[in-house]
């Protein structure tokens, strides 16, 4: 059985902790879906001010919902919309203070006021995306686009042999070159 732990210290220090955890929680399991709705779980319940944490997978054509916590979410985000495209079109995470102005933005939660999307790439190949949302406006800062994109580098290598889609050592995160 899996338990988690209350974090402490400063922030880089919490998300070392959460990725710690995250590890545990994911080791030894491959299944994307399964991967993704546990890592979703685990980060909606440990970070505050969270009103939706989630993955939307790449069907070839646009982002599709995956596991997520919060409400109900956009079922299907074409590449062209909102900071889940933006992420996902760009390879670079977004991290948006004021979803209101964000040029496009697809309201999924009319709480949410501020996103943080790490888009998710095998090689060149677009997986998906892994986002957060926040009812607070300017949420999140240079450290929580660190430690959620430690996340989906973890979340990606849990994954790597996943029916031989994935391999590991070739997988990116929404990390600059």
């Amino acid at each position: 059985m899996f338990a988690t732990a209350s974090l402490s210290g400063t922030k880089p220090e919490q998300y070392a902790q959460l990725l710690a955890q995250a590890r545990g929680l994911l080791h030894g399991e491959r299944d994307r879906i399964a991967n993704a709705a546990n890592l979703s779980a685990l980060v909606y319940h440990a970070l505050p001010q969270l009103n939706w944490v989630g993955f939307y997978f790449f069907d070839g054509t646009e982002l599709v919902v995956g596991p997520f916590q919060g409400l109900p979410a956009c079922v299907r985000i074409p590449l062209d919309k909102g900071v889940c495209g933006a992420a996902a079109r760009t390879r670079r995470t977004q991290r948006v203070e004021d979803v209101n102005a964000f040029p496009g933005h697809i309201a999924c939660d009319s709480a949410s006021r501020s996103e943080l999307v790490v888009p998710l790439y095998d090689g060149d190949a677009l997986i998906g995306v892994f986002d957060i949302d926040s009812p607070v406006p300017g949420r999140f800062d240079g450290d929580d686009q660190a430690g959620m994109e430690a996340l989906a580098r973890c979340f990606l290598d849990a994954c790597a042999l996943e029916a031989g889609v994935l391999e590991a050592g070739v997988l990116e995160a929404g990390v600059s070159p």
